[in-house]
């Protein structure tokens, strides 16, 4: 009975593990092309390409505030764009981390905490970081939700390696 409860675990901590690795990569992916996700956001949204920041308001001026900062700086400052390439491959190498607890979750159940503790400064660097360089709130709170949202998943799947370690200690 107990190696049915084990596998039924094991299946739940690998999906959510496979979920956050999913995760990492397409947000790390989507950093390389900043510029033209913006450019096709706004012109999904209908907002046209001379439109500008003061001819709109709220979060549509946001979007058209960072698009033309993003297309301004790339013309002007193209090596800037290597700080979110950075960004990028740091989310896959992160990705790549989280291979561990896939294969094994109890015995890298120390990468969970650590992902934990990374969703907690997502939160932190979002609302002070975000503050001091002048980013909305709102946005500040998208950012949030980053952190939030990994968080689930390696909360249970936490709790779920404990279940397994009382059911079928690691030797």
């Amino acid at each position: 009975m107990s190696n049915i409860v084990e596998q039924k675990l094991l299946h739940r901590i690998r999906f959510l593990i496979a979920l956050v690795i999913v995760g990492l990569v397409l947000s790390g992916v989507t950093a390389f092309a900043l510029e033209t996700e913006m450019r096709w956001l706004t012109d999904v949204l209908g907002i046209e390409a001379g439109a500008t920041g003061g001819d709109r308001a709220g979060l549509t001026r946001w979007l058209v505030t960072v698009r033309d900062a993003l297309i301004d700086t790339n013309a002007r400052y193209p090596f800037i764009a290597y700080g979110t390439d950075w960004l990028a491959f740091a989310h896959l190498a992160i990705a790549v981390f989280f291979i561990g607890p896939l294969i094994d979750p109890r015995r890298n159940v120390w990468i969970i905490i650590a992902g934990l503790i990374a969703c907690a400064g997502v939160i932190l660097l979002a609302l002070f970081a975000g503050q001091i360089r002048g980013i909305p709130l709102g946005w500040r709170l998208i950012d949030c939700s980053f952190g939030v949202l990994c968080a689930v998943p390696l909360i249970l799947c936490w709790r779920w390696i404990g279940q397994l370690e009382r059911i079928a200690p690691s030797v």
